[in-house]
């Protein structure tokens, strides 16, 4: 079993920048990536990125180059760096972790990330 906690969400104008944190308890060892995914109203959950336990990063077109997926593996936490943020990154934010051994995802309750003017 995996626990993950999210935290970090709020209202930034657009242009301005966020920071998500995701602590990860429980069995760590079992965890092969970790990443981001997001869920706009009407929405489906979308990718949003991914770094492996490797430190291998992928990314969604739309965010590359605006935001950076990174952890700490001493905190077992993963960031996603959120910069030059715009309407249309509004959405709830749900961190992913994937153990592959018996593969299963596992989520956290979801953040909530609003830009607006």
């Amino acid at each position: 079993q995996v626990q993950l906690v999210e935290s970090g969400g709020g209202l930034v104008q657009p242009g301005g920048s966020l920071r998500l944190s995701c602590a990860a308890s429980g069995s760590i060892s079992e965890i092969n990536a970790m990443g981001w995914y997001r869920q706009a109203p009407g929405e489906p959950r979308d990718f949003v990125a991914t770094i492996t336990s490797g430190g291998n990063t992928n990314y969604a077109h739309s965010v590359k180059g605006r935001f950076t997926i990174s952890r700490d593996s001493a905190k077992n936490t993963v960031y996603l760096q959120m910069n030059s943020l715009k309407p249309e990154d509004t959405a709830v934010y749900y961190c992913n972790a994937f153990t592959a051994t018996i593969p299963y995802d596992y989520w956290g309750q979801g953040t909530q990330v609003t830009v607006s003017s």
